[in-house]
């Protein structure tokens, strides 16, 4: 089978795709984040959640939350 008639490995479709965005005029980053997985994630935002809760504030907080979430005004531009 000649080189024309196989598929492009992995690296080349990976290599094309690369040189496609930059033609865009974006450029690759890595971005680290927590690891959701973790115990000691959980643990703590558990520890937060509870603090939030807790709050003499929580109903305040939490209308700023829902407030700031309802964005069906604000992309609906019909």
């Amino acid at each position: 089978m000649t080189a024309s008639l196989r598929s492009k490995s992995s690296r080349d479709k990976l290599r094309s795709k690369g040189e496609r965005l930059r033609r865009q005029g974006l450029r690759p980053i890595q971005i680290w984040g927590p690891d959701v997985r973790s115990s000691a994630f959980r643990a703590n935002a558990h520890r937060q959640s509870l603090a939030v809760a807790k709050s003499r504030r929580t109903k305040a907080d939490q209308d700023f939350i829902d407030a700031a979430s309802d964005l069906d005004d604000f992309w609906n531009t019909d």
